[in-house]
Parts: C-alpha cells; sequence; structure tokens
C-alpha cells in the first residue's frame, strides 16, 4: 500500500522559526514547542511514518539554511550554526514526541478494542450480529465454524509474556494468511482457528505444550457462528476441568473423545446413589476409601491386567491381589467378574467426576 502523499502543513512555521533564531540566537518557545507536538500527532494520526516526515524536516532544514553574512566573523558563523541546529534539534524532537505519544494512543485504544472483542467473543456477550461485524476486524468470519483450543500452564499468562508471543509466531511462521486469532484468557492461552483446519490447532496444541513446559491442552469441538466460538470455548474449559478430576494423563484433550463422562453425570441424583451403594463401603477400609478407588481406577485404565496395574502403583502382583480381594469383601462385587466390572467401572469414574470421597455426596 503506497505511502499517503504528505502535506507541507506539517512543517507549518519550522522555516520562520529558524530564521529567526539565526538572527537571535534564540531557543524555541514553549508555545512553539508545543504547536510541534500537535502537528507530530496530527501526523502520526493521519498514519504517515516517522522517518519520511525527519527526512522532510531536514530537507526544509537545508533549503531554509540561512546565509553568512558578509563579512561574519568564523566565530560568528560558528554561534548561528549551533543556533540553527539547536533550534532545528528541538522542534524535530518536540515533533516525534507528540507523534510518538499518538502512536501509543492508537496501540493502547487498538488493545483495548481487540481486549474487549475478546472478553465478549468467549463469554457470549454483545449483540451477534454485531460481534459479527467486528470479528472482521481481527481476522475472523464468524458465520463459519471455529474451533477453540485451551492451554494451561503452571503459571498465568498476559498476552505480552513470553510465552504467549513463542507460540504466536511459531503460528504465524507456518499458517501465514490463516484467519487465526491466538490470545490469553483468565491466564490460559487461545487459539481460535476455522473449524476445517484442524492442523492449525494440533500445532498450537504441539507449541503451546512445549512452550508452557508441559502444559495441558483441550480442544473443543467446531461450531458455526459467534455462539459457536462460545460453545468450542466452555467445551475446552470443560475437559481441562474433567482431566484434572479424572487424573487424565494426556496432554492433549479433545472434548469429542470425552463426551461420554458428562453423559454419566448428566443425572447426578442417579450417579450418586450409584458411587454412594457401589463404594460406600470402601470408606471401612484402614486407610479409607482413597487408596482402593486408585487401585480401581489404575486397573481399569490398565485393562484389567493385574501385572501392568501392580507396575504402575509400584505394587508386588501379591499385594495388588490382596486389595482386589479387599474390595471384593467389602463392595461384593468383584472387580476381575465381567459381570460386575462395567458397575465398578462406571461407579469409578463418577465417583471421580464428584470428588469422591473428598466431597460428601
Amino acid at each position: 500500500m503506497p505511502e499517503p502523499e504528505i502535506s507541507e502543513s506539517f512543517l507549518e512555521g519550522y522555516a520562520r522559526i529558524l530564521g529567526e533564531v539565526a538572527v537571535t540566537g534564540r531557543r524555541l518557545t514553549r508555545e512553539e514547542l508545543e504547536v510541534r507536538r500537535a502537528l507530530g500527532r496530527q501526523a502520526a494520526e493521519a498514519g504517515h511514518q516517522l522517518r519520511a516526515l525527519v527526512r522532510m524536516h531536514l530537507a526544509l532544514t537545508r533549503t531554509a539554511w540561512p546565509t553568512a553574512t558578509p563579512g561574519a566573523t568564523p566565530a560568528a558563523v560558528a554561534a548561528v550554526t549551533e543556533s540553527v541546529l539547536s533550534a532545528a534539534e528541538q522542534a524535530v524532537d518536540a515533533f516525534a514526541e507528540g507523534f510518538e505519544r499518538a502512536q501509543r494512543l492508537t496501540v493502547r485504544r487498538e488493545e483495548a478494542a481487540r481486549r474487549e472483542f475478546i472478553d465478549d467473543l468467549l463469554y457470549g456477550r454483545s449483540d451477534l450480529g454485531r460481534l459479527a461485524e467486528r470479528a472482521t476486524r481481527f481476522g475472523l468470519r464468524l458465520s463459519r465454524a471455529h474451533a477453540v483450543a485451551v492451554a494451561a500452564g503452571p503459571e498465568a499468562y498476559t498476552e505480552t509474556d513470553a510465552v504467549p508471543r513463542q507460540v504466536e509466531a511459531a503460528l504465524m511462521a507456518r499458517f501465514s494468511g490463516r484467519k487465526i486469532l491466538i490470545t490469553t484468557k483468565d491466564g490460559r492461552l487461545i487459539c481460535i482457528a476455522p473449524g476445517h483446519q484442524p492442523d492449525v490447532l494440533r500445532y498450537f496444541a504441539k507449541q503451546a505444550h512445549a512452550a508452557t513446559d508441559g502444559g495441558r491442552v483441550a480442544v473443543g469441538r467446531a461450531h458455526r457462528g459467534p455462539g459457536g466460538v462460545v460453545q468450542s470455548y466452555d467445551e475446552a474449559l470443560d475437559a481441562i476441568d474433567l482431566a484434572d478430576r479424572m487424573d487424565l494423563d494426556d496432554p492433549v484433550l479433545y472434548s469429542a473423545d470425552l463426551l461420554v463422562y458428562p453423559v454419566l453425570t448428566r443425572d447426578r441424583q442417579a450417579m450418586s446413589d450409584l458411587v454412594r451403594s457401589e463404594l460406600g463401603p470402601l470408606q471401612q477400609a484402614r486407610g479409607g476409601a482413597e487408596p482402593l478407588l486408585k487401585t480401581l481406577s489404575v486397573y481399569f485404565e490398565s485393562g484389567c491386567v493385574a501385572a501392568e496395574t501392580a507396575r504402575r502403583l509400584a505394587l508386588s502382583v501379591r499385594a495388588l491381589t490382596y486389595r482386589l480381594e479387599r474390595i471384593h469383601q467389602l463392595t461384593g462385587s468383584d472387580p476381575s467378574d465381567p459381570m460386575h466390572r462395567y458397575t465398578l467401572q462406571t461407579a469409578v469414574i463418577g465417583a471421580r467426576l464428584m470428588d469422591w470421597p473428598a466431597k460428601e455426596l
């Protein structure tokens, strides 16, 4: 895009100041400096580049340079030169100060507008039609399907931190030109990408996992429309919360793979009854229910293979067998019996989801 033509008005009064300084040797007045700052601010708001404006000042300085008075001594010529150069320095410095102030203000306004848009987008606030219009400014077309990935690391991040900038740089280098929005929310890294481009979110997950020193990443399903972004974002957050409660080890979670869990707890009262009836007796064990509940959880995760379960729990197979027998004695259900296994495993999942026995049901 070509640079807009720069108006001579941004140099208004500059040549006059140089001429007066050459005669009087004075410095710029406070009012003159304020005018230079105002002109710099106007130039920034007009979209000009500071480098080009400085070149214009230097060119006019050369053109308006005062001619030496006939018979002037070298000392007098040097004094005039020093005064003019000092005035030029003052004028250009004030102009650049006004220019940079305006740029900083513009940047802050853009950052505030971006943050407001992201908050509205992820919270589902604002008129959806208006939200879709604002989204185009940030590279999103909300009429199409989008999916959201959320990365949670060991610390809270903001957009200016090194980790988000590192992840964003990696994605922009690989997917230049794609309609992607990378930001932070509540200390987590967020990536919003078109739903038909799962490779973007896979790569984000890889980069975010590495940049956050093994942080967990969750990816929501793709949904269409402005409300679809909120839905996908909520799914990703739920997946992270679920992984914490279920002690899932996977570094990258896909909400589509976890749909069975909310289904199991949709009837919370029924699930609570199942946990109490099937696992409640474990609280009679020495040490409480937690060690035996952990044993069951690892046993089912290991495919009900005793040797693998014992290895993961750092137990001997004999000690594991004793625990399984103790569970059978207390609950009346045999973990190794296919008829009992499904009920026990469902109850274990429900216990993890509802944080039992730490919380009363």
